[in-house]
């Protein structure tokens, strides 16, 4: 696919990862999500989800946390090769929520895990690099950037 394609691509994954763990980020906002999480996981089938300790509750704060200031960053800078960086974390939520459905059995997981899955698998496409001014075919680009990484230390 060409650079710009993928780049939005990013960009949606970004997107879709604010909103879904927004309410991932405080305890608060996490007491409301897992009453949600449990009511739905039921209708599907599923049992009600068991209670969080505070323990458990810094944990997912924790990963909210993080994976919001993850999505900001690409919002910000989306670069290709925070892509790939992102396809490969998703691989590794993608595991973790594959263990868990089968330690589990919790439908809600599928709501998850294909999700996560396929956000990894087409931020993994094959990207073309971009022209070369001086007119040579394009190639094969997995780590292309928009823009030159530059620090903010005056690098």
């Amino acid at each position: 696919m060409k650079l710009p394609t993928y780049l939005k691509i990013v960009r949606a994954s970004a997107w879709y990862d604010l909103l879904l763990t927004a309410p991932f980020a405080t305890p608060w906002t996490f007491a409301l999500m897992h009453a949600q999480l449990s009511a739905i996981n039921q209708a599907l089938g599923g049992g009600a989800l068991p209670a969080f300790s505070p323990f458990h509750i810094f944990f997912a704060c924790l990963m909210g946390s993080v994976v919001l200031t993850w999505s900001v960053l690409r919002l910000r800078r989306t670069e290709a090769v925070l892509g790939r960086y992102d396809g490969v974390t998703r691989f590794l939520f993608a595991s973790w929520m594959g263990w868990t459905l089968a330690m589990t059995g919790a439908p809600l997981l599928w709501l998850f895990v294909l999700p996560e899955f396929a956000w990894g698998v087409v931020q993994w496409l094959p990207v073309a690099a971009p022209a070369a001014q001086d007119g040579s075919s394009t190639a094969r680009a997995p780590f292309t950037s928009a823009a030159p990484m530059r620090s903010s230390l005056g690098g």
